[in-house]
């Protein structure tokens, strides 16, 4: 009798457990099969660390037309808002002009991206249908929809427009 409610107890304990277990566990692989890191930088202004940042996509490679994964892990505290400037002002530095759509995706990162504290990471997912996802601490925090920016937005690491070539070959593992 008491090795059947041990046997019914552990069977219970792995009914519970198994679906958090199988689940994936991070905003990288519940969105790109098989991800691999492909390349890492540290990107500094002024002599001060900013971020450590880390491009994952499928063992096959990086490209837009396949979902890949950009983390940020901050090495100092930032507000939002001001990531969100930099990254508007880096997109029109790559020469996007619209400066219409540009103050609607600025307005969306401004709601999407929170105050970072050294430690914290913010990833960028971005999915072959166009659309980019952030998480923060691999928790889900907004979508961008509009299939255009995913390429600008990435582009101000990737592109080879970029203002930091190095940093975009050593994310490109070159």
């Amino acid at each position: 009798m008491r090795k059947t409610a041990l046997t019914i107890m552990t069977a219970i304990i792995y009914v519970i457990a198994m679906p958090a277990y199988a689940m994936p566990n991070n905003a990288i692989e519940q969105n790109i099969s098989n991800a691999q890191i492909i390349g890492e930088a540290r990107y500094q202004f002024l002599f001060m660390d900013i971020y450590d940042a880390t491009l994952f996509a499928p063992k096959s490679g990086w490209s837009f037309e396949k979902p890949f994964a950009l983390k940020l892990e901050y090495l100092r505290n930032l507000s939002g808002e001001r990531i969100a400037d930099r990254s508007a002002k880096e997109i029109r530095q790559l020469g996007f002009s619209n400066e219409v759509k540009l103050a609607d995706w600025h307005e969306q990162m401004i709601n999407i991206f929170p105050d970072v504290k050294k430690g914290m990471s913010l990833t960028g997912v971005y999915k072959p249908n166009g659309e980019t996802v952030f998480y923060s601490q691999n928790k889900a925090i907004g979508t961008i929809k509009d299939p255009k920016f995913g390429k600008w937005f990435f582009g101000i690491w990737l592109s080879e427009k970029t203002s930091d070539n190095e940093f975009r070959k050593a994310l490109l593992g070159q």
